[in-house]
């Protein structure tokens, strides 16, 4: 497997962009593997997403923050690095539900996410055996109406002690607070199972069988502090007919649930996201 590195920026749309980042690449003689951009013109930003291979970069990676620095500066970017040597971590909450726990498990044992996974935590013991049978942790940490906040102070803590870079709600079926939040920005994936913007919140099952709708869907996005309105990473719908009862209707929704929240994990952890105005940027 190669290693690479991707450099990820957004800044103010101008000319020369792309050939200031792609000459200050070719100085130090990197062989570009990806690159992809866009351009948002009602905003006027430039987002850009550039891989390359490291075999032969003349430029050692913890030089590369002050070499790039007076580019980044006359750009207005913000920007980082990611290297593909690193393997993230990656907490995973769930309640009781756990067909998507079980997927992304799997998945990671297939070596189709690039993370580590040191931790499940979860309100509900249910999910203990399927922790123990991947061989990963797990945390039992009950969450009662008056005392949430002192439940995730435990969860904070466990995350710090496992230094969890981001976290994946895999049918979390708890609020995290604004506090909590503000830990990780852009870096908590849920899987909502619904089209967002249509039916957030609760049972959206239910009110999709009420509506009589002919497409049900499922959207993973950032949490952020307003339920169920974080930035879109990822969504997918199938239809129904009026043939369907609502136990049809959430048993579709799973396996909907489980292929966008896998997508979205995926692609977190292989850097192709960028976050602007409440929504993303996916680089193919």
């Amino acid at each position: 497997m190669k290693q690479t590195a991707t450099l990820l920026i957004s800044c103010p749309d101008q000319k020369g962009l792309v050939a200031a980042i792609a000459d200050f690449l070719l100085q130090h003689d990197a062989n570009i593997l990806h690159a992809d951009q866009h351009q948002d013109a009602e905003l006027k930003l430039f987002l850009m997403r550039v891989e390359w291979d490291l075999a032969g970069f003349k430029l050692d990676t913890a030089a590369f923050d002050p070499a790039f620095q007076p580019i980044a500066e006359k750009f207005q970017m913000n920007w980082r690095l990611a290297l593909s040597t690193t393997r993230p971590k990656l907490a995973i909450f769930v309640s009781k539900y756990d067909h998507c726990l079980a997927d992304l498990l799997y998945r990671h044992q297939a070596n189709e996410l690039h993370c580590e996974i040191p931790l499940i935590v979860s309100n509900h013991a249910d999910t203990r055996w399927m922790a123990e049978a991947y061989g990963i942790p797990f945390q039992h940490v009950e969450v009662l109406k008056d005392v949430k906040l002192e439940a995730e102070r435990d969860q904070l803590a466990l995350l710090r002690h496992h230094h969890i870079d981001f976290i994946v709600l895999a049918r979390y079926m708890q609020v995290l607070s604004p506090e909590f939040i503000r830990h990780f920005p852009n870096r908590i994936i849920n899987i909502h199972h619904s089209f967002l913007p249509a039916f957030h919140g609760a049972r959206p099952y239910h009110r999709a069988f009420q509506r009589g709708v002919k497409l049900i869907g499922a959207t993973s996005h950032y949490v952020t502090e307003t339920l169920d309105d974080g930035p879109i990473i990822e969504q997918d719908v199938a239809r129904i007919s009026h043939r369907d009862q609502i136990d049809d209707l959430v048993q579709k929704g799973a396996d909907l649930e489980k292929i966008v929240l896998s997508r979205a994990v995926r692609w977190h952890v292989e850097n192709r996201v960028l976050v602007y105005a409440n929504k993303t940027v996916v680089f193919d």
